[in-house]
């Protein structure tokens, strides 16, 4: 409310201005790459625009979260006996961080990065309910209003399986990362 109604810094709801809405031939049904690919720099312009505010809200969580666990787990890494050693034996500073306790460090964060992904899934809900971005946060709202619960049980579902396909994939990247996992 403050950056869109008080200070007008950026644009209202939705993907577009009114004005711009209907301009581009939708090929990919993504208006940045729509709006370029027909060479529309302004209605790109205006596209980006209107994802700054939805796109901030949704980030700043997960990358705070993602910031504060790499932190600890970082902090709890360079306190190991194997740091310790690496330096004694006169490795440089940037290979005992970025080598060795980075190293250790990749696969919990795997998991905090896969966690993450899902609480974005949950906050697009209200993100494109309140921005009125079409997507499918914005339908389940509006089949839970309409009361088509076989839509809000589809949608669900969809949320669902997307949740399960990260955390396979993160166990994929596990046996990448780690080989004392393969």
């Amino acid at each position: 409310m403050l950056f869109y109604g008080k200070l007008s810094w950026v644009p209202g709801p939705g993907r577009l201005d009114v004005f711009f809405d209907g301009l581009t031939d939708p090929v990919t049904g993504v208006m940045l790459i729509d709006s370029a690919l027909a060479g529309e720099w302004e209605i790109f312009r205006n596209a980006a625009a209107h994802l700054l505010l939805p796109s901030a809200i949704l980030g700043y969580f997960s990358l705070a979260y993602i910031s504060r666990m790499t932190r600890s787990f970082m902090l709890e890494q360079l306190g190991q006996e194997y740091i310790t050693t690496a330096r004694v034996k006169g490795m440089s500073e940037w290979r005992v961080i970025w080598v060795h306790a980075l190293g250790n460090v990749r696969v919990p964060l795997v998991t905090v990065i896969g966690l993450s992904y899902a609480t974005l899934l949950e906050g697009s809900v209200l993100t494109e309910t309140v921005f009125a971005w079409p997507g499918l946060g914005f339908y389940l709202t509006q089949s839970l209003l309409s009361a088509d619960m076989n839509a809000v049980l589809g949608g669900t579902i969809v949320v669902g399986s997307v949740f399960i396909g990260i955390n396979l994939f993160c166990d994929g990247l596990y046996r990448l990362l780690d080989p004392r996992a393969r």
